[in-house]
């Protein structure tokens, strides 16, 4: 059998000085594609997430496992003169750097942008910050303080003056998102040039960003939008509603999913109402069209309307919890699970790399790593 083609990031060497999340994340991501992610972790702790449990799987915190594969690590205490000539030359050997300290922490050790950039030139260095390496630098970032000071919980919850956060880390997924895209453009930056460049990226205003048309209403309209539970600000009916057995969502985005709306729940003479023959109007008369919409729709059970009202082409689904979840997207041949061996060889289930690429796939060659669990062979080629 042919060797499996290599990825598309094969050949560079990520110097992966994050923890916990946002970083982590990008790092995994580059090395599904590929590249060889070097993680630097301290002597006996390591990544923070590493105690991050219950749940645990395979003697390991979940949390840790979920980010970290495809990944070798060596720990090194920066503060013993030996280590940190090590964790120099992985500098002066990497091409890319990531780091998510706060703001200076690098600098200490001889590691910052600026000495790196001397040490090697190419070097594209990227650094996560909370809120960014000026006014901001010495403010915690954590995800749910993000959240709350960032305009998000502003607009979630389930009802005015009820905020409520995600229930994921949502914004340092989004933040490791947007450091990844960053560190790919300046990698092809440096193949034209031959030069590296510090890619910074900030929780703030990556959560700002990715706010987008409530961001953009208040930046073009002045509007600072609420909390409107499960309601859309813009579209009519776009919310939860109850079934006969359990919640359903109707995500209706252009008058004619509203006509076809109406004719599945057997009502056409709602989509000639005045009050609801548009969505300007819907969204007028919202609270009136959930109403009539939530009578017809208790009627039966969520799967009955998704059977019914799916063919229509009307957008809607039962709220699934993350069983049912996969459950779908195996029904529907999107194979959601990525499978790699364990230490002690049992299979392995993690969350596949949604990227889709025809001729160089993810791989999943290594579990997430053991602490140190490459010590000496990186410390081997590093003394080399």
């Amino acid at each position: 059998m042919s060797a499996a083609p290599a990825g598309p990031l094969a050949g560079v060497l990520v110097a992966d000085f994050g923890r916990v999340l946002a970083a982590p994340y990008a790092t995994m991501l580059l090395a599904d594609l590929g590249a060889d992610v070097i993680k630097v972790e301290r002597p006996v702790t390591g990544d923070d997430t590493r105690a991050w449990g219950p749940p645990h799987a395979h003697g390991e915190a979940t949390y840790y496992l979920s980010v970290n594969r495809n990944k070798r690590s060596i720990d090194l205490d920066l503060g013993d003169p030996q280590d940190l000539r090590r964790a120099t030359e992985l500098v002066r050997r990497a091409d890319v750097l990531f780091e998510n300290f706060r703001p200076g922490t690098m600098d200490k050790y001889g590691l910052g942008h600026d000495r790196a950039r001397e040490l090697n030139p190419g070097l594209v260095y990227c650094s996560v910050t909370g809120f960014g390496a000026g006014a901001g630098a010495g403010l915690p970032g954590y995800d749910l303080l993000i959240q709350a000071v960032g305009g998000l919980m502003s607009v979630t919850g389930p009802a005015p003056g009820q905020p409520v956060k995600t229930g994921v880390a949502l914004v340092d997924v989004l933040t490791g998102l947007h450091a990844a895209i960053g560190v790919l453009a300046a990698l092809r930056h440096r193949e034209a040039t031959g030069e590296g460049q510090h890619v910074q990226v900030d929780l703030l205003s990556c959560l700002l960003s990715s706010m987008v048309n409530q961001a953009a209403g208040y930046t073009l309209a002045g509007q600072v939008p609420g909390i409107l539970g499960d309601r859309h600000p813009s579209i009519a009916p776009y919310q939860v509603f109850p079934a006969k057995d359990r919640p359903l969502v109707v995500a209706v985005g252009n008058d004619r999913q509203f006509r076809a709306l109406c004719q599945g729940l057997g009502a056409p003479g709602l989509a000639d109402d005045p009050r609801f023959a548009t969505n300007t109007e819907r969204v007028a008369h919202v609270d009136q069209l959930a109403h009539q919409l939530g009578e017809l729709l208790r009627t039966r059970t969520a799967a009955d309307w998704f059977d019914r009202l799916t063919p229509l082409g009307v957008p809607c689904g039962p709220v699934n919890d993350l069983a049912q979840a996969f459950d779908l997207a195996d029904r529907l041949g999107l194979s959601p699970r990525a499978t790699v061996a364990a230490a002690d060889g049992e299979p392995m289930d993690l969350v596949a790399n949604p990227i889709g690429l025809s001729g160089t796939p993810s791989r999943y060659d290594r579990r997430p790593p053991r602490l140190g669990e490459h010590t000496e062979e990186i410390r081997a080629w590093l003394d080399s």
